[in-house]
């Protein structure tokens, strides 16, 4: 699972309903003191504490566009003298580990790390862990000694991505084959979409070309659905499964040259999948809302940087990551958006205006959706 408002996002009461399912839990703030592990009550204790925020990509839209600035902006309401260290890898895990080096030689104290490659930055977390610094791995489970670990439950992402598309594709199941498209095999997350989607599509829908991405690569996934297009041949196609918005947008193309109208699935609810579920060429996306995510990571990074053990108000569950490590963690309840209910989730939370959608490209289409 993968970017420029600075502005911060309201959190809906859909999004609040989501964040309170029993099998999430939520991020309550500590009212201070005692030894919660809360956020609230620490700024006094972190001080002018370093946090480095180490991100992975800048090909999906996301983390410039919210991920960066929320992030950054909570950090700064909970502990004002706090010093924040940037890092963007552009999809490079050498890169991201190179940073990990610099982001210890400039004394930053906590790490939110949002991992290229899981398993290959576990040496940078050890390095971390043995120099005293916390590890709060953030959307991505990097292998290692992680402190802490706030994402979305990425198996129920792809279940209902897949449940989506075996609805959307209907009584012509039968009729032919979908394509399926994964995400980054390096990308932890990708291997519980796909397992997600699997545990939807199998025995309701055939698969007739699967591919795993590299870097979620919107091009590779364009020439993946051509391909797969050309050997199932375009009659027989009957969906296409998309990890992500960003390869959506690939197989999208890929789909209109071949002439095909089918179900198309997507996630992280990119202003031009939102656009493509308007005007029809694409069924639905997963809607991650960013604040949530971002706030918690804030709160966890400024807890463990006070020295606090996250509890179960910030971290309601346990996860155990790639190399046996047991990880304190808060997943959150993703949301299904599609053409029925744009209005009632991206819009009203604030993250993309009507005129931000509705461009005179989709004018009609808005129209005949309701938005306008």
């Amino acid at each position: 699972m993968r970017i420029r408002l600075r502005r911060v996002l309201a959190v809906t009461a859909v999004v609040t309903l989501g964040l309170g399912a029993a099998s999430c839990g939520s991020a309550k703030q500590s009212s201070g003191g005692g030894s919660s592990g809360g956020a609230s009550g620490s700024a006094a204790a972190v001080g002018a504490v370093r946090i480095g925020l180490l991100l992975p990509e800048t090909k999906t839209t996301r983390y410039e566009q919210f991920d960066r600035p929320l992030i950054e902006a909570k950090i700064k309401e909970l502990a004002p003298q706090a010093q924040i260290d940037y890092y963007n890898a552009n999809q490079d895990a050498t890169t991201q580990q190179t940073q990990v080096d610099t982001a210890l030689t400039k004394g930053d104290k906590v790490l939110i790390l949002d991992a290229v490659d899981s398993k290959s930055i576990q040496s940078s977390v050890q390095k971390a862990h043995d120099a005293g610094v916390k590890v709060l791995a953030y959307d991505r489970l990097a292998q290692g000694p992680v402190d802490g670990y706030v994402s979305f439950d990425n198996h129920k992402v792809g279940e209902l991505q897949g449940k989506a598309l075996v609805d959307a594709v209907g009584d012509k199941s039968n009729a032919g084959s979908i394509i399926m498209i994964n995400g980054s095999p390096t990308d932890p997350n990708a291997a519980d979409f796909k397992a997600g989607a699997h545990s939807a599509i199998d025995g309701k829908l055939k698969i007739g070309k699967e591919y795993d991405t590299p870097q979620w690569d919107p091009n590779q996934a364009n020439q993946e659905a051509a391909a797969a297009i050309t050997a199932i041949g375009a009659s027989n196609v009957v969906g296409a499964y998309s990890a992500n918005d960003g390869m959506a947008a690939g197989i999208a193309t890929a789909l209109k040259a071949a002439g095909l109208s089918v179900p198309l699935t997507g996630q992280d609810a990119q202003l031009d999948a939102i656009q493509r579920i308007v005007a029809g060429t694409q069924t639905m996306t997963i809607y991650k809302p960013f604040k949530p995510e971002t706030d918690i990571a804030a709160q966890m990074a400024i807890a463990l940087a006070a020295g606090k053990t996250l509890d179960s108000t910030l971290a309601p569950t346990t996860v155990t990551n790639g190399s046996g490590n047991k990880v304190p963690a808060n997943l959150i309840t993703p949301i299904v958006v599609t053409k029925v209910n744009v209005k009632d989730t991206v819009v009203k939370d604030g993250l993309y205006t009507v005129d931000q959608i509705c461009t005179p490209d989709y004018a009609a289409a808005c129209k005949a959706a309701g938005l306008q």
